[in-house]
């Protein structure tokens, strides 16, 4: 059957079973009851420490079937997912389902796991890379449950999936299990991703390899919420975890895209005191923020907030003054990192915090302005982020669904054309946003404004910036690139993507 954004979604899926369809972005207003905490005794003669990955397993409750987690702040620089899953791997575990926030091409030991059968179910908020490439080969038992950073926190605070082991790289710990993402070699900022495996899992192990002295002074998830601490040599590569310095994008397309946005924000009437912003790390949103950023000094407007993930170009808006604090759910670079050790206006917050639908208020929903990204997009104003062009799974939402929700104005800013492929479809690939959250469309060649927001319309009617309808754009694009071939697909599902609620948005099948 078809759900209301027109997407074939069967009513029973297997491997996933029965479907929730999706019926709007704030159709599910009940909210959801959240999982009691499991907690058991530590006596003061009981010791946590553990400096031996093989000798803690033994203790650990392992077993075929069992769901175990990862947070991704290491991002592709991450060792634990994969030491740990080698280890589980060596002992003949079967069955396993992987809840990690994200999965990056550092994971690709993963593959040969899939293909034995010892994984079968990969629950993400973002894969990329080796695991993305066969799990779009039909390679995963069960398709891959493909959520929102929002979503991750909803499936385990309400029970709806159980965490037995959670497996948490701490950059720092010390021997009772108070860790921090600020110190150490392996510092990565923020945790925000860790906090629900923390507070929600049966088993609790922190994984480091900055071991300081009781009590470690620098809190972010408290020893309450750990079983067992592991010192291990490196938990991740420091070159991977960050990339120095995110780069504002140099292309003459991309900075002419930045101009018309940062110009249509200005026009919008959403650029005053007050407001609040999101942007990615992504070169074009970063040179959107660049321009902004002139415009309030020179217009001397200080705003409320800036959240999501943090980058170092961020921090310098909120050092000049632009933005009195900062919400943070992981950082971006080596800036990021040190502003969230030092600034008490850098809140780190709980993935739950920053974009769980079914809690009383997420950091989304006061979001003013976000501006984001898109791999496809259609004439109804539905974006594509987790497919590529082949149809084969190189992202995922992440905050994507969640902020274009929360949001007062959502802007995806695009090149209109890239590598002779447009990005305005009749139809998206793959559906990761319903264009009922998403307000704008900002390309080199023009500015498309969706029309359910016939206040923007009426607001930039004798506008002198280029606005177009979005079917404009699409011709216009058609003519530089002709008409695309259609892809290929066999009937078996290989991954369903969940909207922010639980609810199944779309479908991704195998590609022929």
């Amino acid at each position: 059957m078809k759900n209301i954004l027109g997407r074939e979604i069967p009513e029973f899926i297997e491997g996933y079973g029965e479907v929730k369809q999706y019926k709007g972005y704030l159709s599910n207003k009940d909210g959801v009851i959240k999982k009691d905490f499991k907690f058991k005794t530590i006596s003061s003669q009981d010791s946590k420490l553990h400096m031996d990955l093989s000798k803690l397993m033994d203790k650990l409750p392992l077993k075929d079937g069992m769901v175990v987690s990862f947070h991704h702040h290491l991002r592709n620089g991450d060792f634990v997912l994969n030491m740990v899953m080698e280890e589980i791997a060596k002992r003949g575990y079967k069955d396993v389902t992987i809840a990690a926030s994200s999965i990056f091409p550092c994971h690709k030991g993963l593959v040969k796991m899939i293909e034995n059968r010892v994984v079968t179910q990969i629950y993400a908020a973002y894969i990329s890379g080796p695991v993305a490439e066969a799990i779009s080969q039909g390679k995963l038992e069960k398709p891959a449950i493909m959520h929102t950073h929002g979503g991750r926190a909803r499936i385990f605070e309400s029970g709806e999936r159980t965490i037995d082991i959670a497996f948490m790289a701490a950059p720092t710990s010390d021997e009772y299990g108070n860790i921090n993402g600020v110190d150490g070699k392996s510092a990565c900022g923020a945790l925000g991703y860790a906090h629900t495996d923390a507070e929600l899992a049966n088993i609790v192990v922190a994984i480091t390899d900055n071991l300081v002295e009781y009590p470690n002074t620098t809190i972010e998830i408290n020893q309450t919420l750990v079983d067992y601490v592991l010192v291990v040599d490196a938990i991740g590569d420091p070159k991977g975890i960050v990339s120095g310095t995110t780069q504002i994008t140099k292309n003459p397309i991309g900075l002419k895209v930045a101009d018309l946005t940062a110009k249509f924000i200005e026009e919008s009437g959403y650029l005053k005191n007050g407001m609040s912003f999101q942007t990615g790390a992504g070169g074009i949103s970063l040179a959107v923020a660049a321009q902004l950023k002139d415009i309030m000094k020179q217009r001397e407007i200080c705003g409320s907030f800036a959240s999501g993930g943090i980058t170092g170009y961020i921090v310098d808006m909120y050092k000049e003054g632009l933005f009195k604090a900062l919400f943070d759910v992981q950082c971006f670079d080596l800036d990021a990192i040190k502003s969230a050790k030092e600034n008490p206006a850098h809140i780190t917050m709980s993935a739950s915090m920053y974009a769980n639908a079914n809690n009383k208020g997420a950091v989304v929903n006061k979001l003013d302005v976000v501006i984001l990204g898109a791999t496809e997009i259609d004439t109804n104003f539905n974006v594509n982020v987790t497919t590529g062009s082949n149809g084969v799974i190189m992202g995922g939402s992440g905050g994507h669904s969640d902020t274009a929700a929360g949001s007062k104005l959502c802007i995806i800013v695009s090149q209109l054309v890239n590598s002779r492929i447009s990005v305005v479809k009749d139809k998206v690939t793959t559906l990761t946003t319903p264009g009922e959250t998403v307000d704008i469309l900002v390309t080199e060649r023009g500015i498309a404004i969706n029309p359910l927001r016939k206040d923007l319309l009426e607001k930039f009617k004798n506008s002198k910036l280029p606005i177009k309808t979005i079917e404009e754009l699409r011709d216009i694009a058609r003519g530089m690139t002709g008409q695309e071939n259609d892809i290929e697909f066999e009937d078996e599902i290989v991954a369903v993507v969940e909207y922010r609620d639980g609810t199944v948005i779309d479908t991704i099948k195998k590609i022929k």
